[in-house]
């Protein structure tokens, strides 16, 4: 019992987990999210409580459904189609076969491409600053190989459809940089302005041979709102 003269002290405990976290697709093998801008995929030094992982293995974790493994990753600050598997051998099946799913990608840029549609094939390497530029071939360059089309172009910005060959890092925004169409909100690589107050990259669409059935599996996420209203797709 509790008297007049007692202290009482509440010990706060951890902090409740943010697990919200936008499922797409999901089934024994596999789950989608619609990864936020903003959010990391996995932890880093500096960040390792609260990202794409973390929440959606809190969700698992609440269903008592296991635990996600990480296929791929996307940057911080592009949104859209993050995929997980649902078995360490999952995804190794997964990762091995990964340069043949299909990654499509929207992205607003600043200006309008000289070709409506076209390729881009060159060497990227990273630099100490951890920006990546185009560079000769040999030593730690890798090839990147990236394809586009324009899809709408309207007051100065251009929507972008983009289609990955290969897979580098920031392989989409150093490629249609190249072009002179910086993405825009990316003054990392060239872009002036930021009308949707973020980067102007959505991971759009996956096609994949599911890693159990081999029935290609074909997922999509709506594209953000706050891009979507700078061009107006006709």
């Amino acid at each position: 019992m509790v008297g007049p003269a007692d202290i009482v002290t509440i010990a706060r405990g951890p902090a409740a987990p943010r697990i919200h976290v936008p499922i797409v697709y999901e089934d024994d093998a596999v789950i989608a999210i619609d990864k936020p801008c903003g959010l990391l995929s996995v932890a880093t030094d500096e960040e390792k409580d609260d990202t794409a992982f973390t929440r959606l293995a809190a969700v698992l974790r609440a269903r008592d459904a296991g635990r996600p493994f990480v296929v791929h990753r996307l940057d911080r600050d592009t949104s859209g189609l993050l995929l997980f598997a649902r078995s360490a051998a999952t995804r190794d099946r997964l990762q091995r076969t990964w340069e043949a799913v299909e990654k499509l990608y929207l992205a607003v840029v600043e200006g309008l491409p000289r070709q409506d549609e076209g390729s881009i094939e060159n060497h990227l390497v990273e630099g100490k600053n951890l920006r990546v530029r185009i560079a000769r071939p040999g030593g730690a360059a890798k090839l990147a190989v990236t394809h586009y089309r324009v899809l709408a172009s309207r007051d100065g910005f251009s929507l972008v459809e983009v289609k990955l060959e290969t897979g580098r890092k920031h392989q989409i925004r150093v490629h249609l940089a190249s072009l002179g169409c910086p993405i825009i909100g990316d003054a990392d690589y060239g872009a002036r302005t930021n009308p949707a107050r973020r980067l102007g990259l959505h991971a759009w669409k996956l096609a994949f041979d599911h890693p159990v059935t081999s029935k290609r599996t074909n997922l999509e996420t709506p594209f953000p709102e706050e891009l979507d209203r700078i061009i107006v797709r006709r």
